[in-house]
């Protein structure tokens, strides 16, 4: 469903997606890519994620965790520079995508200012995000790559603001999103499953004439701008809807079949406007998808497995969907979550709000089959945890992950510091998972 605002900002957009509509086919799909973050609200256990598997390091992990640990036998090996990790039990067609060198793992990542150690961490020697360990602080950070905490615009918007997308470019099928805020560019919310119709008219036809008269009053000459211009932004956020409505109902072009979840139904659209891309008109495309409920304070066992079994089906259905299309080496998808978790188990079996986290990164460019940055050292007390319970200080910032996503996307390399503020703290920039 359409607010009044959105029609407004997608009427605003109307004379850019006339334009672009207008370029030849050829032009429009020569040089596609689209980046699709998929964020995991609540913070993701990435310890139960990818787990060290072998024989010193997983006996660390397995005393650390203590009822939280997952059986040895039971996390899906594969192999990384030299190291052996176990996926978590349930991604098995991750595990089958990374030996086939389409996943990779990029490895403790968080929001940092600048590279910090647990001593200057503790003696609070370096300056830090703001509220760590904060659930919306953290998400908004992660979003926006702005750790005051302040921003207005995402670091998903600025990518677009800096690279030509043409209309129906960023699009959120996750709720309304801050990532994809940008300083010029707008982006729409849509709601996965539910065309983007304007509310109050159905087939019936009292409704139809009411609607037909609507249309009437919007086409009646009126002397003062500000109305004629309302009236022509309406007009555009209908025509626009129906575009979508048109293009996300009805039976798939694509064959490749969706689970019937929550994720599932959010790829499933998304890989549906790509595949409409050129008679939308975009040469360049940002997603955002979300998927809840990963704050695991109790029973952690019992409630991550069944979002591990989700995040697993509808991300292989989804590169199924781009290899489908013949655009697996032009999509990029890759996940996001405010923070990780503690190793240690709290009093109800489960584990609390963390700082760096694992990651994948999924698609036909990428380097896959490895694991990228610097793996944490899986111990309580040891050099990468914070706190004393397996808080790991990240090793590779926010700003190098979405540096390396945003130069794969076409953003020049003097224009990285202004979607990323703290880009220049970093090296390498360019963590290298991309073709």
């Amino acid at each position: 469903m359409l607010t009044r605002r959105t029609f407004l900002r997608m009427g605003t957009a109307a004379a850019v997606w006339e334009r672009f509509a207008l370029l030849p086919l050829a032009a429009q799909g020569d040089d596609y890519r689209a980046l699709v973050c998929v964020f995991l609200f609540g913070g993701n256990d990435c310890n139960n994620t990818v787990a060290p598997l072998d024989p010193e390091p997983f006996r660390s992990y397995q005393a650390s965790r203590g009822p939280l640990a997952l059986a040895q036998q039971s996390l899906l090996p594969i192999e990384a520079r030299g190291a052996t990790y176990g996926l978590h039990p349930q991604l098995t067609e991750i595990q089958k995508l990374y030996n086939q060198r389409r996943v990779a793992v990029i490895a403790n990542v968080g929001v940092l200012v600048r590279p910090t150690t647990r001593d200057e961490y503790r003696q609070r020697l370096a300056p830090l995000p703001v509220n760590l360990f904060s659930h919306s602080d953290q998400q908004l950070l992660w979003q926006t790559a702005d750790l005051r905490g302040n921003a207005r615009t995402g670091w998903g918007g600025r990518v677009g603001d800096r690279v030509p997308t043409g209309e129906f470019s960023l699009l959120s099928l996750g709720g309304s999103a801050t990532f994809l805020n940008g300083e010029r560019v707008r982006s729409m919310a849509l709601n996965a499953g539910a065309p983007p119709s304007l509310t109050g008219f159905s087939n019936t036809r009292e409704h139809q004439a009411r609607l037909q008269a609507f249309l009437e009053i919007l086409d009646l000459e009126d002397q003062r701008i500000l109305v004629r211009t309302a009236n022509l932004r309406v007009k555009e956020g209908l025509r626009i809807s129906q575009t979508l409505t048109r293009l996300l109902t009805g039976n798939s072009p694509l064959k490749t079949p969706f689970p019937a979840t929550t994720l599932g139904r959010q790829m499933e659209q998304i890989a549906r406007l790509i595949h409409a891309r050129r008679e939308l008109g975009a040469t360049r495309q940002i997603f955002f998808a979300s998927l809840g409920g990963w704050d695991h304070h109790v029973s952690l066992l019992t409630s991550h497995a069944p979002l591990m079994t989700q995040l697993n089906a509808a991300l292989a259905a989804f590169y199924q969907a781009t290899e489908e299309m013949g655009l697996a080496d032009r999509v990029v998808t890759f996940t996001a979550s405010e923070f990780g978790r503690t190793l240690n188990a709290n009093a109800n079996a489960g584990s609390d709000h963390g700082w760096g986290a694992h990651h994948f990164v999924l698609g036909g460019a990428v380097k896959g089959g490895t694991l990228y940055g610097t793996y944490p050292t899986v111990a309580l007390n040891g050099p990468d945890d914070a706190t004393g319970r397996g808080v790991w200080i990240p090793t590779t910032s926010l700003d190098q992950y979405g540096a390396t996503l945003a130069s794969w996307f076409g953003v020049p390399a003097e224009e990285l510091t202004n979607v990323f503020p703290n880009l220049a703290n970093f090296e390498p920039r360019n963590l290298g998972f991309l073709d």
